[in-house]
């Protein structure tokens, strides 16, 4: 099981810190994959233990004229070699398109990062049947290599993140079925994720993990879900 937490613009700099620490000795003799860690922008640096830090976006630049921006070269100072690429927040909120994470994909893959490429779906759409959903879902892998050899996919689905509602255990089966079908890669479930539903959650058989919003604010609550979401 892949487990990946993304702080959104939750903790700072000193208590991400602190939150990989805690989160390290809570796992202790845990045996697992590397955990991915997505805090804001001014809190990046190196990951250590079981923890990988990556970004949860950057400008596809090395370094240049785009304000407000991080890019290639901020990463590289803390060694940063993973990013998180088309979260719906940035699709909704920040009016990035599907030509412009494209883009994105291709600079960081072309510098060997490992993506986790989110996809997802609105509750109008979800609504309208499996075949328009598959459609939608579909549209955003528009100039995504899929056989990207460090690609791996999270399906959020867009109403059941940061809602407090997980999709039913039926639905994402039925979603990571039909995307495992077209696509041979790993598959997290993203969407109020928690400790209440993680076992439930990983024993899909489709599901390869879990990318984790507000049940992964506090160390010692993500490391229960790890456990949980393991088995042990």
């Amino acid at each position: 099981m892949i487990f990946a937490a993304n702080f959104k613009t939750y903790h700072t700099r000193y208590s991400t810190k602190v939150y990989m620490e805690e989160l390290n000795n809570y796992l202790e003799g845990i045996r697992c994959e590397p955990i991915y860690l997505f805090p804001p922008a001014t809190a990046l640096q190196e990951g250590f233990g079981k923890v990988v830090v990556g970004a949860q976006n950057a400008y596809p630049i090395e370094n240049g004229a785009v304000t407000g921006e991080i890019g290639l070269m901020q990463l590289n100072e803390f060694n940063i070699k993973t990013i998180l690429i088309g979260h719906s927040e940035r699709r909704t909120l920040l009016k990035e398109n599907q030509e412009f994470i494209a883009k994105k994909f291709n600079f960081f893959k072309e510098h060997g990062f490992k993506i986790i490429y989110c996809i997802g779906e609105p509750l109008e759409v979800r609504e309208q049947g499996l075949e328009k959903l598959f459609e939608y879902l579909f549209s955003q892998f528009e100039g995504i290599d899929v056989c990207y050899e460090n690609l791996i996919v999270a399906y959020e689905p867009i109403w059941a993140i940061g809602t407090g509602v997980s999709a039913k255990v039926e639905d994402i089966k039925q979603v990571h079925d039909g995307l495992k079908k077209e696509f041979n890669v790993p598959l997290l479930y993203g969407g109020s994720v928690k400790v209440e539903n993680i076992e439930a959650i990983s024993a899909i058989d489709s599901v390869d993990g879990v990318l984790v919003g507000s049940a992964s604010l506090e160390a010692k609550n993500f490391a229960t879900l790890i456990k949980k979401g393991l088995g042990v």
